[in-house]
């Protein structure tokens, strides 16, 4: 699907987009912010996503040699992840730019994760890193999901978290929502970094994403939180 002509990246004053214009402003967003990524994500979460990633990949429980489809793969950290535990990724990412910034030498491919383009059961693994608040539909994700993988195979998504502490919460708040666009306007896209705060109100609550994952054909689904709960990783079981 081709960005639309005048898509950009939504306006902090106006509502979160929807639907085809949220799947443009997504993919406008990560083709801008593709070259200084990773260098950003280091910086804003103190390296601190390095052992999550590496948690994440752990989690899966998956014999080595496995094939592990990596959504979102971006410039393909996961990727390298997997390939250094022994397994077998294919990354895809609907942006060009991050494709194009990827440094992995897992073969990589361009599309939506909604409609992914392997047989049925046919891979082992999915991993996923900080992107179900980017798609358009979560119930559509995982129902392809769970089309790809094959029976036992297993699920790992890591993404942001709201801390359960009051206090840490109101902190988290505060860094997110203000030191994050900062970081981002120094070094990258700042509007691109004040979207990113806001789309973490894409994300179902914990019970609901958690209902929402096991009415897609899971079991075993558990939720881990990271660093005090600034982020999570959730991971289940095709059954």
């Amino acid at each position: 699907m081709d960005v639309p002509d005048g898509s950009s990246i939504p306006d902090v004053s106006a509502p979160l987009p929807t639907g085809p214009a949220k799947a443009a402003a997504v993919r406008t967003m990560f083709d801008a912010i593709a070259p200084r990524y990773d260098v950003v994500n280091r910086i804003m979460t103190f390296r601190l996503d390095v052992g999550w990633r590496r948690r994440t990949v752990g989690n899966l429980g998956l014999t080595p040699g496995s094939t592990v489809l990596d959504l979102a793969c971006g410039t393909g950290d996961l990727c390298r992840d997997l390939e250094r535990a022994g397994h077998h990724p294919v990354g895809l990412d609907v942006s060009w730019g991050m494709l194009a910034a990827a440094r992995t030498d897992a073969p990589l491919l361009h599309g939506d994760a909604l409609s992914l383009p392997v047989p049925t059961g046919s891979v082992d693994g999915v991993t996923c890193g900080f992107a179900l608040r980017n798609f358009v539909s979560l119930p559509e994700f995982l129902a392809e999901v769970a089309r790809a993988l094959r029976p036992g195979g297993r699920m790992a998504l890591l993404e942001v978290d709201r801390p359960a502490n009051p206090v840490m919460r109101i902190g988290h708040g505060v860094y997110f929502g203000r030191v994050v666009p900062f970081i981002g306007g120094l070094f990258s896209d700042r509007d691109a970094y004040r979207y990113l705060p806001r789309s973490v109100a894409y994300l179902p609550e914990e019970a609901d994403l958690m209902d929402l994952i096991s009415g897609a054909g899971f079991a075993d689904v558990a939720k881990e939180r990271l660093s005090g709960g600034i982020a999570q990783l959730l991971t289940a079981t095709r059954a």
